[in-house]
């Protein structure tokens, strides 16, 4: 396992870099990811704006601000994404925000999930390849101590309940899906990930 992080980590972007990445593509008329379809281009557009919305209206809450810059230890946090990912646009701009808040205790990469297919295995969700997914490393020992995602457990339930009533993920779902993410305004993300992260302290 350590062997494939280490060559994920090389492989690695800085949250900006990887906003850069995904908008450059974009300028080509391209998403990330191996798959090329207009679908997904369009998806990452909307991503894009959306991401840049939430980078400038995203805001901790007090408590949550005051846990990530009190903490002691060093980590990392590795999370597997791709620009078409609609869950990853919601939460990575948070995720980006929690690390700004930890005052360098907190080392934040992101990797393509189809450009680190090893990586993916080793962190599936029910035998899927479900992103965006969260790896909190020990930054000393490089021994990873948990892993987040694809989604906080509010929006988890949503999904599952709408596929038990109606058998399929539509794009109803996907609609009430932003809605829920746009309601919670970010709280479910902070609040687990402050939660994980505690428990290492």
């Amino acid at each position: 396992m350590k062997t494939v992080i280490a060559k994920a980590l090389f492989n690695s972007h800085s949250y900006l870099e990887y906003r850069k990445l995904v908008s450059d593509l974009l300028t080509e008329g391209k998403s990330t990811g191996h798959e090329q379809t207009e679908e997904l281009t369009h998806y990452s557009k909307l991503n894009d704006t959306r991401m840049n919305r939430l980078d400038k209206t995203i805001k901790l809450n007090d408590v949550v601000l005051s846990q990530m810059e009190n903490l002691k230890k060093e980590y990392i946090w590795l999370v597997i994404s791709e620009g078409w990912c609609g869950d990853a646009a919601q939460i990575l701009p948070i995720i980006a925000q929690l690390t700004t808040a930890a005052r360098g205790k907190i080392d934040l990469k992101i990797v393509l999930r189809d450009e680190n297919e090893a990586l993916m295995n080793l962190f599936l969700t029910h035998g899927g390849k479900a992103i965006p997914k969260l790896i909190i490393i020990d930054k000393n020992t490089t021994d990873v101590l948990a892993h987040w995602g694809p989604r906080p457990e509010g929006a988890v339930l949503l999904i599952e309940d709408y596929k038990k009533e109606h058998g399929v993920l539509d794009e109803t779902i996907k609609t009430n899906l932003q809605l829920w993410y746009l309601n919670d305004k970010g709280q479910a993300v902070q609040k687990e990930l402050v939660e994980t992260m505690l428990i290492f302290e």
